[in-house]
């Protein structure tokens, strides 16, 4: 880690630290904006990372928002972090206007001239945003979309974390344009997105389920020394370890290069295993305690199960790549992901 990520993970560290307790959770769930979170996020410039400096921005790179995105996973925080990072990074290769506060990503729009019409689903934190982000079409003829939100029929309701997740209609909507200087969908950017995440929710699933194992007495002995749960705790550890390592992968190379296509749909497939692995595993070694809502445990893995669906789930994204492995060809598997 460079001299700037250890930077910007000591200061995301510590704000989180500070700003995303279990009572900012609990009261975000219950509909509490947590303002001072979202405030200090923003007075750091930590929102606007991968913006250019020319335009407000740290000129960062998915490598560095890596940091980022994991600390976010760690800690549950519940703001549009994630979703900013991602809009400011598009708006800015787009030549856009950031506009101030959160924003949010949107799929499903058409566009006619200057205007988009569709119903955009299970739209994050809508209600706080005041704009979308849509990348409509592909190839060179792809377009980000500023999407004012305000003239928006939203549908509300909540994902299993009691995250907002809003369904948005627009009806011949006027938005600005620009070109997208990046390749790719917005299901691509957002499953990288929430790959990171879940790396990050991953870390905190290991870390609290070997604490408490090594407190938790049975028959006079921590329950960390029978060697059954030493078993599932190994297992923890190689899945969340894989999980960071290919979703920091991924990161990467998306910062080097818009061919990233097969590394993303590799980590949002593999990182989906991991949690059904690790956040059953995580249960069982906490035993009953672990469902209770006044333990931690929950408000990980309730975003695990939540952001695992979202931008495609782990099912879709290996059928992206078995389509793509059928039509290059046997003899083409293996060169191409050594490759890599």
């Amino acid at each position: 880690m460079n001299e700037f990520r250890t930077l910007i993970g000591d200061t995301i560290e510590r704000l989180l630290a500070d700003h995303a307790t279990k009572e900012v959770i609990q009261s975000a769930e219950e509909g509490v904006w947590p303002k001072a979170l979202w405030q200090a996020l923003e007075e750091n410039g930590l929102t606007r990372l991968m913006a250019s400096e020319a335009n407000g921005g740290g000129g960062g790179t998915w490598g560095d928002a890596f940091v980022l995105l994991t600390a976010q996973g760690r800690h549950a925080a519940p703001v549009p972090l994630a979703e900013t990072l991602v809009a400011t990074w598009l708006l800015d290769g787009a030549g856009l206007p950031l506009p101030q506060g959160p924003l949010t990503l949107l799929t499903g729009l058409t566009l006619n001239g200057d205007k988009v019409s569709g119903c955009a689903r299970n739209v994050p934190w809508a209600e706080e945003a005041s704009h979308g982000v849509a990348v409509i079409g592909d190839g060179p003829d792809a377009q980000v979309a500023l999407v004012p939100l305000a003239d928006a029929h939203k549908t509300h309701a909540l994902n299993t974390a009691r995250e907002p997740r809003v369904t948005c209609t627009f009806d011949a909507v006027k938005v600005a344009l620009g070109p997208a200087a990046q390749a790719g969908s917005m299901e691509l950017w957002g499953a990288l997105m929430r790959a990171c995440l879940m790396a990050g929710g991953l870390q905190t699933l290991l870390r609290d389920s070997v604490t408490y194992a090594n407190e938790r007495k049975q028959f006079g002995k921590p329950i960390g020394k029978f060697q059954a749960i030493q078993q599932q705790l190994a297992v923890l550890a190689t899945q969340t370890a894989a999980a960071v390592a290919i979703a920091n992968h991924a990161a990467d190379r998306a910062s080097e290069t818009d061919d990233v296509a097969f590394e993303i749909a590799v980590a949002k497939t593999r990182i989906d295993d991991a949690v059904n692995i690790a956040t059953s595993i995580s249960h069982q070694v906490h035993g009953a305690i672990g469902f209770t809502y006044e333990h931690t445990l929950h408000l990980t893995t309730r975003r695990l199960w939540s952001w695992r669906a979202e931008f495609g789930s782990g099912r879709d994204w290996a059928r992206h790549l078995g389509r793509e492995a059928i039509e290059r060809g046997a003899d083409a598997l293996w060169t191409y992901v050594t490759a890599r």
